[in-house]
């Protein structure tokens, strides 16, 4: 008798664990982003917009240094007051750290338009990553680009779900 309960309890416990087995994957969500024409697009405009902003910068700089030049050349010749120098370096001095704010606006700028490029992408990879995951009964699914997954079966990829999931097929 204490032997039939003893296996029922384990047969029981068995049936318990399978019934609770959870279903895990992993995307590789970079190899998703690079492969969708929109970031192409993205990076392509994002880039374009560094150029005209850097642009602005290096014609900053240069008036800067050619201003610079003409005052060191005065000075060497003699032909400016101290006072008069001294006046001239101190608006050379506003003027850089003009330059230091300009480029502190460049870098907000560039953050503020790739969060505004690339999140409705990044949105819509999470989505297609989520009704994948909820369609196969996947507990959870691990970003591979992210790097803390440090094993995984290869038959536990779904990259190639996804990606199908966004190219709607």
């Amino acid at each position: 008798m204490n032997k039939s309960i003893v296996l029922t309890l384990v047969l029981l416990l068995m049936l318990t664990t399978a019934g609770f087995a959870q279903k895990f994957g992993f995307c590789d969500s970079a190899a998703l982003l690079s492969g969708l024409p929109e970031v192409k697009a993205a990076d392509s405009e994002l880039k374009a917009f560094q150029t005209q902003l850097t642009k602005k910068g290096q014609d900053m700089v240069k008036a800067l240094q050619d201003r610079a030049a003409e005052l060191k050349r005065k000075q060497d010749q003699g032909l400016i007051a101290p006072k008069e120098l001294a006046a001239q370096q101190a608006l050379l001095q506003t003027e850089q750290d003009s330059i230091g704010r300009y480029e502190q606006e460049v870098y907000a700028k560039l953050a503020e338009k790739r969060e505004t490029m690339y999140k409705p992408l990044l949105d819509r990879v999470n989505l297609a990553m989520n009704d994948v995951a909820k369609a196969n009964g996947f507990a959870m699914v691990f970003d591979l680009s992210t790097q803390v997954l440090l094993f995984a079966d290869e038959s536990l990829d779904v990259t190639k779900l996804v990606q199908a999931k966004l190219n709607g097929k």
